[in-house]
Formats: structure tokens, sequence, C-alpha cells
């Protein structure tokens, strides 16, 4: 009953099954990071194969397993009777060294299929496990002489004004209380947040009429909480803004955008960017949309299906960038930035928030809906989407350019949603003029 049960269930994230016992069980287990199981005897459909396995052969896959493990794994193996054939189910709980390596390869379980990891993923997934950060590593190349004393200064003051830290002493006692200094040597963090330099990193920002056609652009540099700044005066300057007269003495501004969505977007992009990275952040304001892109995937376990939700644990890359900004107010540490963001753009009933990872990155798009009036005799005029054969033919011309081009990648050039890009696909595809080769992940796209 408990295999069937099992079986019921169907592969998923912590459940494989497997023919018989090879390398693929391995990395199986491997790629379980939070702990999984593999039913070794029962095939890709759920059908009972039966494994070929007696007490001295389990001993085998154990030591196989161990001595093929980097941290050594060993498994729980028990071997169950059903209907006549042997199932062994294979277990592994979490280990707390992230992650583990079969003959030196990394493997992560997405859905029901197991994933090489990148060097990028790797690292991150390592300092995860430890409860570390990039940013809190010693920049050793660089003394408390590179870091500006009034750029500190304004922050501390910040920070006592919180009231969510309070700390006795001159700023290199606060500063090493906080983690921004290690023996005296600046953290990458403190060199991001605090450097005299300029860090290595920029914000790309621009106001485009169109896709290709650029009205204002700016590569925005300087230490982080500058460049947030800057990079927020910038997109207030290209935002439209109306007044409303209320009667009172002081009249009512109405973004076209809600300002307080926007900076936390921004903020989100800077705070949670990959700084291993030499991506620079871009930000691009169209008539009807504006796009973030910030190099970096979704930290951790954290994905697109549970930000939705609202209900999700917060997850920090950069811890001690974090800090900085939670301590001056600017953000929460606890996972409540998109609802806020919902809860703003909610009072623009005509926005469409939306979001998705695209290839090394993470994508958002605020933008109104694409909209035609529609009149019909007796009824009153309404609006519904609108397909219009200029997006059309730009989209089909930048897949001629580049097959492997993502959805959020075609948003960013478009200038529309990705909610919108995928609707204009779906047409397409039920026209037969496009279609999808492979997967979503690593597949292309074909003009029929």
């Amino acid at each position: 009953m408990k295999i069937q049960q099992l079986i019921t269930r169907g592969e998923s994230e912590v459940l494989e099954f497997k023919v018989s016992f090879g390398k693929d069980v391995i990395e199986a287990l491997c790629a379980n990071h939070l702990g999984g199981t593999v039913l070794v005897g029962v095939a890709d459909d759920g059908k009972i194969v039966g494994a070929s396995c007696g007490d001295e052969s389990m001993q085998n896959w154990v030591n196989e397993i161990k001595q093929n493990t980097t941290p050594s794994i060993i498994p729980d193996i028990e071997m169950i009777p059903v209907n006549g054939k042997n199932v062994a189910i294979v277990r592994v709980g979490e280990f707390p060294i992230k992650p583990v390596a079969y003959r030196d390869r990394y493997f992560k379980r997405v859905a029901n299929s197991n994933h090489r990891l990148s060097l990028t993923e790797i690292a991150n997934l390592h300092l995860q496990s430890l409860q570390l950060s990039w940013d809190s590593y010693p920049e050793e190349r660089a003394t408390v002489d590179d870091m500006a004393l009034g750029k500190m200064e304004a922050f501390l003051k910040l920070v006592k004004e919180g009231g969510r830290f309070r700390g006795e002493g001159d700023w290199q006692v606060v500063l090493e209380k906080l983690g921004y200094l290690k023996n005296r040597v600046p953290t990458h963090a403190a060199m991001l947040l605090f450097g005299k330099n300029d860090p290595p990193y920029a914000l790309h920002i621009g106001r485009f009429k169109t896709a290709s056609m650029i009205i204002d652009d700016r590569m925005i540099r300087g230490t982080l909480f500058d460049m947030v700044e800057d990079a927020m005066k910038f997109i207030l300057s290209h935002i439209k803004v109306a007044f409303e007269i209320t009667g009172e003495i002081q009249r009512r501004e109405i973004f076209e955008y809600p300002p307080a969505a926007l900076r936390e977007l921004l903020l989100n992009a800077v705070v949670h960017r990959d700084y291993t990275s030499p991506t620079d952040i871009q930000i691009k304001i169209f008539d009807n949309a504006i796009t973030f892109f910030n190099p970096g995937r979704l930290y951790g376990d954290l994905t697109i299906a549970k930000l939705k939700t609202d209900s999700y644990p917060s997850r920090t890359r950069n811890k001690l960038i974090a800090e900085a900004f939670y301590l001056t107010r600017d953000i929460e540490k606890y996972g409540t930035g998109y609802i806020r963001v919902r809860q703003e753009i909610a009072m623009y009933p005509t926005m469409i928030f939306d979001y998705e990872e695209s290839g090394d990155g993470y994508f958002v798009s605020v933008n109104y809906r694409e909209q035609k009036t529609v009149t019909t005799p007796k009824t009153t005029p309404k609006t519904t989407p609108k397909t219009t054969p200029k997006t059309r033919e730009r989209l089909l011309e930048l897949i001629g350019h580049n097959s492997r081009v993502t959805r959020a990648e075609l948003a960013q050039q478009l200038g529309i949603s990705i909610n919108g890009v995928k609707q204009h696909i779906l047409k397409l595809k039920q026209e037969g003029v496009l279609e999808r080769i492979g997967s979503n992940r690593v597949g292309s796209w074909q003009i029929n």
C-alpha cells in the first residue's frame, strides 16, 4: 500500500522512478537537496517492473553511493515486495552542507527532472547552506581608508533615526558589530554601500519611444544608496503626473504609475541582484510600460509560483546589503515587498504587474493593457484586448533574429507585459505560424 500510494503521486521534486540501480539513481539522490526518495524497479509511467536486489546487493548500492558522492551520503534502502515483484525504496534526508556532488558534478531537482548546476548556482547553494552570503566576505584589497566617512555617518544617522539598531561607540565599532567590517577590513557590502570610488556595477536606465528609439539614456554608477535615489529621480522625471484640485490649499499629485510600487521594485533589483554577475541592472521606460531586469534568478527555493501566493518565506542572496536597507527602513525583511507592490498597483485598475525568470536573470514588467474600443448596435462601448499587426510583425521579427529569445526578453523589447506576449504567442501557435521546439527553458521557436 505504501508503494502504491507513492507511485500514485507521480514523480516530483522529491520522488523519482528508476527501472534499475545505476548512476541515474545516485544523481537523483544528489539532486534532492532537501531530501527525497527514489523507487528502483518502477518505470517512468508508474508500472512496477521489479528490481533484482538481495541483502548483499543492497549493501553494494550503499557503498557505491557513499564512495561516489562528495560529501559522502549514506541512504536508507528498504526492499518491499509488491505483487510478486520487488521495489527498492532509496531515501536520503536533507544534507546540511550543499550541494552534494556525484563524481564532481552537481545537480538540482526541478519539477520531475534533474538538471546540472552552473558554477554560480553551486556557489550560491553552498553559501546558503552555511548561512553566509557573498557580500559578507572581506574585500581583501580594501582598507577603511577606501570608505567615505560622510556616507557612513549619513547611514548611521538614518539607522539611529529608524530605531532598528542601537549601537554605541564610534563608526568603526558600530560597523564591526553590524558585520560591515571584519577585523577592520571592509566587506564587499561595505564597499558597495560606503566606498569612496564607484563600484564596478551600474544601473542602465532609459526612456524609449519604441523598442529601438531611445529618447534618454543614462548609466548610473555610485554606492547603492545613491544609485537608488538617482534612478528614482530619473524614473519620476519620465512618467506623467496629473494634479487633482480638491478645494484644499494643496493640490494632489496623481502619478501615471504608483511611485511606491516603482521604488519597491527598484530596491528589489538593487538589493537582490547577483553581484557576482557582470551584467547591469536594466530599467526601460516606455509609453505604456516600465520593465526591470536584474541579473540573478530567484534565490534558494523561492519560485515564481511561491511569489504569487504572498505567503512565501523571505530568501536573501545579499544578507548585509539587505540589512543596510532594512536598518534605514527602506525595505522590510520578511517577504512583504510584493504584497505592497500589489496593493499599490490595485489602485490602478487597468495596470498589469507581471514577472518571471529570464535566462540568468529576473524580469518584471508594469504596464497598461493594450485596448481597443468595440461598439455594437444597442450596446455601450467596451474595451477588449488588442492584437495589432505591428506587434505581431515585430514579435516574429525578433524571433527570426533569435530563435531562443525568452518571453521576458520579448516583453522587454516590445514594451508590453509578459502576459501580453503569451497571448500573442498563443494566437500565433493556434494559427500554425509559430511552434515551440523543446522545453521552455532550453528550447527554441520555429516560424512555419
